[in-house]
């Protein structure tokens, strides 16, 4: 894959086969990040476990100190006295069964989360094919499936993301945005590993960290030494 100029200049910035603490490899991303546009900074935690046993699954959510840097638009799937409550809280959209023939059948995504009350699960459940693939489906383990859909909306609002395992059992989340300060950017990595170490499944075995990489949209992968982080 043939790399542009710029990527080429960042890249030289970055040692291989360097493992960085996570100051240095916050400030390195700071240097790295040369796009003319903010590039999302990202965090790619390859771990010890096989996703395809249900006891080593790893999933669940964070609510970053300092956000990610990105105005997140909520569909809000409730009923009743709910909905507005979902709309003082801030939901961008109300979700009911037109909102399911739109997803279905107009593709629609004008969206980032999905949190619904539990007594709406059947209408969203029907969004499951849709919904699963791109990681949009509420679930109890993140806070998206609940009857406080006050404190979800805030949540999601103040920087809350999802961290699930993708096939590679690699988890992938945004970090923030390059123009963060490199403290904002190494608290937030760090609330994120903290909740990923907690959620250590009992079955996993052997060496939990495998690899740590932080990367910025455009720029490239800086390896953290995953053997400091606990």
């Amino acid at each position: 894959m043939k790399r542009g100029k710029k990527y080429n200049e960042a890249a030289k910035l970055v040692t291989k086969g360097t493992l960085y603490d996570v100051p240095e490899a916050v400030a390195l991303i700071k240097k790295t990040a040369v796009a003319k546009f903010d590039e999302t900074v990202e965090a790619h935690i390859r771990l010890g476990v096989d996703g395809r046993h249900a006891d080593q699954q790893v999933r669940g959510a964070v609510v970053l100190p300092h956000g990610t840097g990105k105005t997140v638009k909520v569909l809000v799937f409730a009923k009743g006295a709910k909905i507005d409550e979902a709309l003082a809280a801030g939901a961008d959209y109300i979700g009911d069964d037109e909102t399911v023939a739109k997803i279905t059948k107009q593709n629609w995504f004008d969206f980032d989360v999905v949190v619904a009350t539990p007594d709406m699960m059947g209408a969203v459940g029907r969004l499951g094919r849709v919904l699963g693939p791109k990681g949009l489906m509420p679930n109890p383990k993140a806070g998206t499936v609940t009857m406080d859909v006050t404190k979800a909306i805030n949540d999601i609002k103040a920087g809350k993301i999802e961290y699930r395992l993708d096939k590679a059992n690699i988890i992938h989340v945004p970090l923030g945005k390059a123009s963060f300060t490199e403290e904002q950017l190494a608290d937030n990595f760090n609330a994120l590993m903290g909740a990923i170490i907690k959620a250590k499944p009992a079955a996993a075995k052997g060496q939990y960290l495998k690899s740590v990489t932080i990367a910025s949209t455009m720029g490239p992968g800086i390896k953290v030494n995953q053997a400091k982080l606990g």
